[in-house]
């Protein structure tokens, strides 16, 4: 599988608080992005792979929900979370 245990780890202690800090806003936002840059680069070689189209999609909608409730709960981890990871908002 391309995402391992050790990356969602490495991204957890990251973004997160710890490595065992999976629930916390940041760090799944973290993982979304990384998720959604994998199926990105697999939908640029396999343009008519629509499933993958359709959870890719999926999965942008869950992260710009996540980092609407950040936004809405605190700013300055929303902005930090933003500069982190190089989202445009």
């Amino acid at each position: 599988m391309y995402l391992s245990q050790e990356e969602k780890e490495k991204i957890f202690t990251k973004h997160g608080k710890s490595k065992t800090d999976t629930g916390s806003a940041e760090g799944q936002i973290a993982l979304f992005t990384y998720r959604i840059a994998h199926l990105t680069n697999h939908l640029k070689a396999n343009h008519k792979d629509y499933n993958t189209e359709r959870s890719l999609v999926m999965l942008v909608g869950k992260r710009r929900s996540l980092l609407d409730y950040l936004m809405k709960k605190d700013i300055l981890r929303y902005r930090a979370i933003i500069k982190e990871l190089g989202l445009r908002k």
